[in-house]
């Protein structure tokens, strides 16, 4: 599984060339010795960024998306492609797609470079030690986490008994482990976000772990698993800390053009990563998909018919400003209209162009963004599902609401207990508006499944064979999760394939 994979001294301080470098002073990589990387403040900090680095990566953060997003019912895919992301999109799995291989992979070292930190820290007395140390806790259950949710049912599925994926807590490159069931991945998960609570402070900026970040994803972790009591409890916990604050709805547009980073108290954004300029991967980028201008990016992939009709239900909604329709123009740049004065929609095979806007223009260039990983209105969000599934209508309302009002919604456009607007059920409420407020965020194909939902893309697509109109993906389908990698069931003869 791990082939092999080594703390390279000089690997890992070049992996600190990163965007992640904020307020560090570090030696160049030949003026430490293998003992000071493993038992040095400084050393250990290089080897920390090192490991954020492998999460920033494309080849983790982009698939992750890919894996996640484009299985959702946000997107409506124009054409059809070589590249494997068309796989995650269409739910026709491949036990040698290169995404999933790639996401393992990256997973994985990740994973043993956070083990390697883990080992060789000394908790006590030291502050910045003791941070160090609860950050890579953070970053090893955080990416079990991930893992866990692309190779294991979900746990709502039958509390966790289904296989997961290999329980990874030591840096020995030479164990072969097997896949722990899914229950037994999510007590790791939690073991190590509760220890890198108890280890961590909160001081540092958004695009590093620190207490609240490690609360806030321990919170959506216990709601994936159906705890909802702890769920409540950790989202609550972040929330009235204060150190977080919704973005304005003047500015809520262009909340994603912001790169996240410095003081991150009364920020919306709790955890991102950070790109910059010198980091933006042009075509390879997760906004290359969603939008292109001056021959950057593909814009292929737009925001479905059935996300826009949702949105579409209240015109005054400011997400409107993520989905951007493209028009028709003349010769000389002007929007073309019709026979009745309306502007003519730009296809792609046919298809009408709607720009998802979510990952452009950070500092004005096209294909840059960082992504947020989590934000202040899902914890709001989370406390209104575990309401919504407590019985607590109106409170679940009120959380809800939070988020219109921020939206720019007033009035009647917001619920209250005698005015559900046509709906019949809270939860469907709720996760009405995770999908609003959460879209193309990574998020929707988990909400779906978790919840024993069918994934209804019964819209335009090149998802649909032809002549095909529909397609349900029901929570029990076996393609809800994706195949184990073929290249490490061959590596790793303890590993088995899930079903096909």
């Amino acid at each position: 599984m791990m082939k092999k994979y080594k703390l390279a001294v000089a690997v890992l301080l070049t992996l600190t060339a990163s965007s992640c470098k904020e307020d560090l002073d570090l030696k160049p990589y030949n003026a430490l010795t293998t003992e000071q990387i493993v038992n040095t403040v400084e050393g250990l900090t290089a080897a920390t960024i090192g490991t954020y680095n492998y999460i920033k990566d494309p080849y983790y953060m982009r698939n992750y998306h890919m894996l996640s997003e484009y299985a959702s019912d946000n997107v409506s895919l124009s054409g059809t492609t070589t590249d494997d992301l068309f796989y995650a999109y269409n739910y026709r799995h491949l036990k040698n797609q290169g995404n999933t291989e790639m996401i393992w992979r990256k997973g994985y070292q990740a994973i043993y470079s956070a083990n390697v930190v883990i080992e060789k820290a000394t908790r006590g007395d030291n502050p910045v030690m003791n941070q160090l140390l609860g950050e890579n806790y953070f970053l090893r259950g955080m990416i079990h986490f991930d893992l866990v949710r692309f190779f294991g049912r979900p746990y709502t599925d039958d509390n966790g008994e289904s296989l997961g994926i290999v329980i990874k807590t030591n840096s020995d490159v030479k164990e072969r482990g097997s896949r722990a069931k899914v229950k037994d991945v999510y007590a790791v998960v939690i073991s190590d976000l509760l220890e890198s609570i108890k280890l961590m402070g909160s001081t540092k900026s958004n695009i590093y772990a620190s207490k609240e970040v490690a609360m806030a994803l321990l919170s959506r972790v216990y709601l994936y698993m159906g705890d909802y009591d702890n769920a409540y409890k950790y989202a609550d916990e972040v929330i009235k800390s204060n150190r977080y604050a919704l973005v304005s709805s003047a500015n809520l547009g262009s909340y994603f053009t912001v790169a996240p980073g410095g003081d991150s108290k009364l920020q919306e954004t709790i955890f991102a990563i950070k790109h910059e300029l010198k980091d933006d991967r042009g075509d390879d980028s997760i906004g290359s998909m969603y939008f292109t201008s001056g021959g950057m990016g593909y814009g292929e992939m737009y925001a479905s018919e059935s996300y826009r009709n949702l949105l579409d239900k209240f015109p005054n909604d400011l997400r409107h400003a993520f989905v951007r329709p493209n028009y028709e123009k003349d010769k000389d740049g002007n929007v073309m209209l019709d026979g009745n004065g309306n502007p003519i929609m730009a296809k792609r095979n046919g298809y009408p162009i709607y720009y998802v806007m979510k990952y452009s223009f950070q500092d004005g260039v096209e294909t840059l963004s960082s992504p947020v990983i989590v934000r202040l209105a899902e914890m709001y969000l989370t406390r209104a599902e575990v309401s919504a599934v407590r019985g607590n209508t109106a409170d679940a309302l009120a959380d809800v609401n939070i988020i219109r009002t921020r939206a720019g919604l007033k009035d009647k456009e917001l619920f209250a207990v005698d005015n559900m607007m046509g709906y019949t059920n809270v939860l469907d409420v709720v996760l009405d508006e995770r999908r609003l407020e959460l879209a193309f965020e990574a998020q929707r194909k988990f909400d779906v499944f978790r919840n024993k939902r069918t994934m209804v893309r019964n819209y335009p697509g090149t998802h649909l064979p032809s002549g095909q109109v529909t397609q349900e993906i029901p929570y029990t389908s076996p393609r809800v999760i994706y195949y184990i990698p073929q290249s490490e069931l061959t590596a790793n003869p303890n590993l088995v394939q899930n079903p096909e």
